[in-house]
């Protein structure tokens, strides 16, 4: 049997080129916010708009569009009524 099945983990060896994870993972819910959000984003604005939004500072949503949707369903919901408006469906 090898290290690897013997500990459950990778030889030192391996581990050794890897860095640490040290950030916070998200939810599964916030994992596909963020996804919902971005695909949409990209679908109604183009790439490189969708890209400047998502990660620019909104005074009118008062945050940024990606940390919103993340955060809970009700930020989801004001980003894609942004993302809308800027598509001008609304």
């Amino acid at each position: 049997m090898d290290e690897k099945q013997a500990t459950g983990t990778p030889p030192a060896r391996a581990r050794m080129f890897r860095k640490p994870f040290t950030g916070a993972r998200l939810s599964p819910e916030s994992v596909e916010r963020q996804s919902q959000v971005t695909l949409m984003a990209w679908n109604l604005l183009g790439a490189d708009a969708a890209i400047r939004f998502l990660n620019s500072f909104h005074t009118d949503l008062e945050g940024i569009p990606l940390d919103l949707a993340v955060a809970s369903p009700i930020g989801c919901e004001a980003v894609e009524r942004a993302i809308s408006e800027r598509a001008g469906l609304e």
